[in-house]
């Protein structure tokens, strides 16, 4: 909580997530945690705890949701949980199906798999080694380089090493920044995190630990 809201830094589903439940609860909304695994291009699933999604029961019996702020590029508005047809988003055309287990359900972006969700509720430190596993293994996407990506308005907008994305209503630009000066301003002035230096990816070494 204190790295997202007091530092101003992102974070991932489980830090994301976890804060947005926290501010959903104090708002007076019942939340659950739940447990999905990031399916792939052929449709296998990752590690156990892979992803954090939350269902989200309102006050006045609509729902429930299905609300997911750590995702990356994704729905921008909350999915009906129970919902089996297509539900329309500016991210893309969603849908829940079935999944292969009984108590799973796989989420179809634009007929893509995205990820597969157990619909048994969680406690939040049942996430402590998805979490410890995505910050520290060279089997992490998390670990393999820097990013900083957020929505805009009209598209989305993310800082890959280097590379600064934008994407304008599907219209996608990317350009290649030359400076470490360039870097830090784009840092700043797109996602508002204020840095002195550019930040490094770790290096894996041998003996499995990390250095800068």
């Amino acid at each position: 909580m204190d790295k997202i809201v007091e530092r101003g830094r992102g974070g991932f589903c489980y830090e994301l997530n976890g804060a947005f439940a926290a501010l959903l609860t104090s708002l007076g909304f019942t939340v659950a945690f739940h447990e999905a695994r990031v399916l792939d291009g052929d449709g296998r699933p990752g590690i156990p705890y892979d992803h954090m999604v939350l269902r989200v029961d309102t006050v006045d019996g609509t729902g429930p949701w299905l609300a997911d702020v750590g995702f990356g590029d994704h729905a921008r508005f909350p999915l009906l949980l129970d919902g089996r047809g297509d539900q329309r988003d500016p991210g893309g055309l969603f849908r829940l199906i079935p999944g292969p287990a009984d108590g799973e359900l796989d989420l179809l972006r634009d007929g893509t798999p995205q990820f597969r969700l157990d619909t048994r509720p969680r406690a939040l430190a049942d996430f402590e080694a998805g979490c410890w596993y995505h910050r520290t293994s060279p089997g992490s996407h998390f670990t393999a380089g820097l990013v900083c990506s957020r929505f805009t308005a009209d598209g989305r907008i993310t800082l890959s090493g280097r590379r600064l994305v934008t994407t304008v209503r599907g219209e996608r630009v990317e350009r290649v920044l030359a400076s470490d000066a360039e870097v830090l301003d784009a840092y700043r002035t797109h996602f508002g995190i204020a840095l002195e230096e550019v930040p490094e990816a770790a290096v894996f070494t041998a003996g499995g630990t990390t250095t800068p």
